[in-house]
């Protein structure tokens, strides 16, 4: 366990709620903070990684922000896990959609996340470890999505260390990408596999809910603003999700 404030969140013993929604921008948590919880309070600023608690449907819930990447998702999610107590993450982001059914602003619900991380060579285990989102989860986020309408697809995601690859001489960029396709991952994002790896190696609770902000095979894309500010369908049903478990 460790002790509090940890290295890198400088909130008290008790300043999180059990679930944390987990974007990758702080400006997220931000928005999500002061549009939808009452009485939010700032609780880790360390970085600029803003943190909040606040309520949600009377239930207290807490959000705060991840930065990119697996490195990162990794050091916030095992803190929170191993010195906040805190017993869900929620990550809340965005992703690649690369098959044709998905569509701009559609919620890919991640039952698993593919890698190219060598993130699970800490846990020194034989052969390949497949991170998968814990099922209550998940399942609450489905019946969210059922609840409020939205369109919503659940399968594999994949989790890449690499934004801009280096595609010299490859037809488009895209070899990695339809080899992905053809086995049906629905997306393409940077955070959940680590966080799926910590949550089963400490007994805790991880799901990654995206909505699609680009289509990596038409070009499709929204702005950083857009990004920002209007995925509100997930951030609802990731706020639902907490208050579901809150009752459990």
């Amino acid at each position: 366990m460790l002790t509090t404030p940890t290295p890198h969140i400088s909130a008290a013993p008790g300043d999180f709620g059990k679930t944390v929604l987990m974007p990758g921008d702080p400006l997220r948590s931000k928005f999500i903070a002061e549009n939808f919880l009452e009485n939010p309070v700032l609780v880790n600023n360390v970085r600029g990684v803003q943190g909040y608690t606040g309520t949600y449907k009377g239930v207290r819930v807490s959000v705060m922000a991840s930065g990119m990447g697996m490195p990162a998702i990794g050091i916030y999610s095992h803190e929170l896990f191993n010195g906040y107590g805190v017993e869900n993450i929620i990550r809340v982001g965005s992703a690649g959609a690369i098959q044709e059914n998905i569509k701009l602003y559609d919620l890919v619900l991640g039952q698993g996340a593919c890698t190219d991380s060598n993130w699970a060579a800490q846990f020194h285990l034989p052969g390949t470890f497949a991170p998968i989102a814990s099922w209550e989860l998940l399942s609450e986020a489905v019946k969210a999505c059922e609840a409020s309408g939205a369109r919503y697809h659940v399968g594999n995601i994949n989790s890449s260390d690499t934004f801009y690859g280096d595609h010299i001489g490859v037809p488009e960029g895209l070899d990695s990408v339809y080899g992905l396709k053809k086995m049906g991952v629905m997306a393409l994002e940077m955070e959940a596999a680590a966080l799926y790896m910590n949550a089963a190696r400490y007994g805790k609770r991880a799901l990654c809910i995206c909505t699609i902000s680009d289509h990596i095979l038409t070009g499709e894309e929204t702005t950083s603003e857009e990004r920002q500010n209007s995925f509100t369908t997930m951030m609802k049903v990731a706020l639902d999700v907490a208050v579901a478990m809150e009752k459990k």
